[in-house]
């Protein structure tokens, strides 16, 4: 079920920040108590492959996002510990020493399996152990939300297991509805910061496009 254009799920979660404290984390009562975006992404498991370059990439980018007044919170469904064990690893052996934005720690499902992301293909019931086994890792899927400071979800992508994201795509999805936000403008397609938006009627678009033939 899309979560566009609903509230983010009004949820506490576990987290781990570099300094190895766990704490609780509520995504929607961040947003609205400070008043800020909030970028959660999500990703697969600690220790493995494609996850620790997002990290980093995101990393790189916090300075960025921060003068946009928006929150980075990474979010797996490992525990509190390994992320701290991930977090005290040399970047030059697969770690993410340096990173400093929360990670949230899912470890029980609760939000994640609120969100429908994660990565199983099938549920059977066992008769003889009256139990329900999956098919599947049952970690998440490289999910995206974007959240404004109402707490109201604005973007949600979901990429596949070995797809890394475009840290500079969600950059441009931040400045694009601030953009909405502050101008009452819509985004054309390939927008980007300094360039024209459009009046959100007939004759803006007939506008938009004119200009786009000079």
């Amino acid at each position: 079920m899309a979560l566009v254009g609903k509230k983010f799920p009004n949820i506490s979660v576990n987290a781990m920040n570099d300094m190895g404290d766990t704490f609780k984390i509520n995504v929607l009562e961040e947003a609205k108590n400070n008043n800020k975006k909030v970028v959660l992404f999500w990703y697969p498991k600690d220790f493995t492959f494609v996850c620790p370059t997002e990290l980093h990439a995101f990393q790189a980018a916090l300075g960025e996002f921060e003068k946009r007044n928006t929150m980075v919170i990474g979010a797996s469904c490992d525990t509190p510990e390994v992320h701290f064990a991930w977090l005290s690893t040399a970047k030059d052996n697969g770690g993410i020493e340096g990173v400093t934005y929360p990670i949230l720690a899912d470890s029980n499902r609760n939000l994640s399996n609120m969100l429908g992301i994660l990565d199983i293909t099938n549920e059977v019931f066992d008769e003889e152990t009256g139990t329900v086994q999956v098919e599947g890792d049952n970690v998440t899927y490289r999910a995206t939300y974007i959240i404004d400071e109402e707490g109201t979800v604005q973007h949600e992508s979901i990429n596949n297991m070995p797809l890394g994201r475009n840290v500079n795509e969600y950059l441009r999805l931040v400045d694009a509805l601030t953009h909405v936000q502050e101008k009452g403008e819509v985004c054309p397609a390939n927008w980007e910061d300094g360039k024209e938006a459009m009046q959100p009627n007939a004759k803006g678009t007939a506008k938009y496009l004119a200009s786009q033939l000079n």
